[in-house]
């Protein structure tokens, strides 16, 4: 048997096997997003920690922390 035969026998075997599935990490990313700015409703993944969601509320609302979000958001749980 040539290494053509061997090829083929190998094509043969393979083709029932089928592409892999892809895989997605948009769905876990989209669940991740659970804190939420109360004035402009901007979503927030939860591991964004509370000095930087102190510093959307300043920089974009000119507001507090407290104005913006609830108290145990940015907390690290």
């Amino acid at each position: 048997m040539g290494n053509g035969a061997k090829a083929q026998q190998k094509r043969e075997r393979n083709a029932g096997k089928g592409p892999k599935d892809a895989k997605s990490q948009l769905k876990s990313n989209a669940a991740a997003l659970s804190i939420k700015c109360k004035t402009c409703f901007q979503s927030f993944q939860s591991t964004t920690n509370r000095n930087m969601l102190g510093d959307h509320a300043s920089n974009k609302h000119s507001k507090t922390f407290e104005e913006c979000f609830n108290a145990e958001d940015g907390v690290a749980k």
